[in-house]
């Protein structure tokens, strides 16, 4: 991480600092032209007023004067040029090498205020560079912060089925353990070996996913067929819980995407949808053609009449690892959504949740049809 931010940092400071030099060096051409006018023109004032002011002055004596004058020009001029580079191009360049320092040793709380007020008549390439600093450094404070946040998720999700069976395994080492006894300690030590496994299963895919390691490998084939064959492969486990799935898709949908990510959509989509929702409910596949403002879409819900989500559950369901309070967030590792957002939006589509609590969830996909 600190080798990313420094490697950025350096590169954002030798672009602003080319930009911010090659203003700084067009200011200072046109000010010493406009200066050397002005001597120039102070040099003749000179010499034809300063014979009136003092009669009789030989022309050695007027030379030095000349001299002195244009040495005194020169010092003025090397003071004010080099006060302007420093003030308009050192400084600047100071600042913002010590807050990359700071960057690249871990701390993303810099911020260099930038000179001038955004989008003022002084706001120079400096300000801009300054701007684009601080924007870099709060991205890269964030993805630190995910990455702490993730580490520290994923430690207590291992923990948690870790612990389940160590206790229960230890349990099954006593003795006189009766056969019922024993049958329920190895169930319950399967069930957490499986939450641990689907953990790291769905980590793995997750990160494969958002780092793009895996490299989507799209082609056009029916997505009517793979919403078919992704409901017949939970169907078995929506008939032991007593939950309806209706199916309503179209003959034929063509879409240009990689299928096996979709698929990864598809099973989570589902599989919430059947987790969700109590015996006696209803969950329902619905797919359609409807017409985008880019050309037409391919639509996919599904609805169900389970718990259902409040808005701030909403409003985190793609996060990692968030569940909200429900029933059946335990169930979980919070992400599944995560993968399916991340899933959508490789195949080029966009999902949106709605819900209402004790209502029910309609989860919505769009993706680009193949006309």
């Amino acid at each position: 991480m600190n080798g990313r931010a420094d490697r950025g940092v350096r590169g954002a400071s030798t672009d602003g600092k080319r930009s911010a030099l090659g203003k700084v060096s067009g200011r200072v051409v046109l000010w010493s032209f406009v200066t050397f006018v002005l001597a120039a023109a102070g040099q003749t004032s000179l010499i034809v007023w300063l014979p009136r002011v003092l009669p009789g002055t030989d022309r050695g004596y007027l030379a030095v004067i000349i001299l002195a004058y244009w040495l005194v020009l020169a010092v003025a001029f090397s003071v004010i040029v080099g006060r302007q580079i420093n003030d308009r191009l050192e400084r600047p360049m100071r600042e913002l090498g010590e807050a990359a320092g700071r960057v690249a040793r871990g701390d993303f709380s810099v911020y260099v205020p930038p000179r001038h007020v955004e989008g003022g008549r002084t706001w120079d390439a400096t300000d801009r560079m300054f701007a684009d600093f601080n924007t870099m450094v709060a991205e890269l404070g964030s993805i630190e912060t995910m990455k702490s946040d993730f580490v520290s998720n994923v430690s207590h999700d291992i923990r948690n089925p870790l612990a389940i069976i160590e206790t229960h395994a230890r349990a099954l080492a006593r003795p006189n353990v009766s056969e019922e006894r024993r049958i329920a300690y190895a169930r319950t030590i399967a069930e957490a070996a499986g939450r641990l496994d689907a953990l790291v299963s769905n980590t793995l895919k997750l990160t494969k996913l958002e780092s793009q390691g895996i490299v989507p490998e799209a082609r056009d084939y029916d997505l009517s067929r793979q919403l078919t064959d992704a409901a017949l492969a939970l169907i078995d486990m929506f008939e032991a819980k007593g939950v309806t799935l209706d199916v309503d898709v179209a003959d034929h949908a063509i879409v240009h995407a990689d299928p096996g990510i979709l698929d990864i959509a598809w099973s989570n989509i589902l599989g919430n949808a059947l987790k969700y929702t109590e015996p006696g409910g209803h969950v329902t596949l619905h797919q359609w053609t409807k017409v985008g403002a880019d050309g037409p879409l391919l639509a996919v819900e599904v609805m169900d009449d389970g718990c259902g989500m409040g808005e701030t559950e909403v409003a985190h369901v793609f996060d990692k690892f968030y569940q909200g309070d429900t029933p059946h967030a335990g169930e979980g590792n919070g992400l599944g959504m995560a993968m399916v957002k991340r899933a959508v939006e490789l195949s080029h589509g966009r999902v949106t949740v709605t819900s209402v609590k004790r209502a029910g969830t309609v989860v919505a996909v769009t993706l680009p049809a193949v006309s």
